[in-house]
């Protein structure tokens, strides 16, 4: 498999979970993970899932812009950046968002 393919599948897969089961992307971080939201840092993976439970709204739509990804470290990883929209419910405006993810 080419990297955007790997890296599409792995967005496609994150968002949809995030969208419809938060507490599913625990098992996408490991012990070393770091969640860098809003000036806050959380590490490991029950900390960034905590966090991510923890967010003021429960259901939301992530519409996907951009994927781009690069090779990164000598083990195969890749870094991936991700730009898009998230409509919250009962919000008429979507909000922009980013975000960079390595994946090993």
């Amino acid at each position: 498999m080419d990297p955007d393919s790997v890296a599409k599948a792995f967005v496609d897969h994150y968002y949809s979970t995030f969208d419809t089961n938060r507490g599913g992307l625990a098992n996408l971080y490991q012990d070393s993970s770091m969640l860098s939201f809003e000036g806050q840092k959380f590490q490991g993976a029950q900390n960034i899932a905590a966090k991510l439970a923890s967010l003021p709204f429960h259901q939301c739509q992530h519409s996907i812009t951009t994927v781009d990804c690069q090779p990164s470290g000598p083990a195969g990883g890749m870094l991936v950046f991700v730009s898009g929209n998230l409509q919250l419910a009962g919000e008429q405006h979507a909000l922009k968002f980013s975000q960079a993810d390595p994946i090993v």
